[in-house]
């Protein structure tokens, strides 16, 4: 049996379960709380990281090299209404060093994002720490490389599919959007970027998997920063 496991509230995590989806694969949950033992991340990956994914008697830990194997080893089928069939080459010969960068790019935006979150979680705001700082600086440049890399609005970083790219970059912008850190992507001239999230926010791996917090039940921020639980958004 397939199993993930996986932190509730982790984008990376997020990208895997909506990969597994858009192949239509069965596979088994395991939530882990934010705040568990190195001893109980240490039982899931030497890294004392997760998400970790178990497929028979491989273990694979480190989001990119879990979509790596979910892209090439399963074929995506394709789904009635659902244009953009997934893609099944994680990296394509013939763009193999522009594809590899994207990849590289979009785990620099992740990490730059959740060290954000994890340091305000501490009571560190990036507004007043130099690291921090320099970390929401790099998310801006980041996302303007994106929008200039996205093939057209209707497209995404490879024309004709949806990418592992796409679900990264998407998801991370949506953890922005649904975390009070003061991080804005949505700009006049990343209309690609915004017509991306639009399009995969009505996708049924997305509505599958939606943001949550490390708390389960919780799907959203107020402006403010109070949550938005399941129940309140449903009334």
């Amino acid at each position: 049996m397939r199993k993930l496991i996986f932190t509730t509230g982790s984008p990376f995590a997020r990208a895997v379960r909506i990969v597994l989806d858009e192949k239509g694969l069965d596979w088994e949950r395991q939530e882990e709380i934010t705040t568990s033992s190195v001893e109980t991340r240490a039982k899931a990956s030497p890294t004392l990281q997760v998400p970790t994914l178990i497929d028979g008697d491989l273990r694979l830990w480190d989001s990119h090299v879990i979509l790596d194997y979910l892209t090439t080893t399963y074929p995506s089928p394709t789904v009635p209404g659902v244009a953009h069939r997934f893609a099944d080459q994680f990296i394509r010969p013939d763009h193999e060093w522009t594809d590899k960068l994207a990849f590289a790019t979009l785990q620099t935006l992740g990490v730059a994002t959740t060290v954000i979150s994890q340091l305000q979680w501490a009571g560190v705001k990036h507004e007043d720490n130099t690291y921090a700082g320099r970390s929401a600086a790099r998310i801006q440049h980041v996302l303007d490389w994106c929008e200039s890399r996205l093939a057209s609005e209707q497209e995404g970083f490879v024309p004709g599919v949806l990418s592992a790219q796409d679900v990264l970059l998407a998801v991370m912008i949506m953890f922005m959007e649904n975390r009070p850190l003061r991080l804005k992507w949505r700009a006049p001239e990343r209309r690609k970027m915004a017509a991306l999230r639009e399009r995969l926010q009505s996708r049924p791996s997305f509505e599958q998997n939606p943001v949550l917090w490390w708390e389960p039940g919780i799907t959203g921020y107020q402006p403010d920063g109070t949550p938005i639980r399941a129940a309140a958004k449903a009334s």
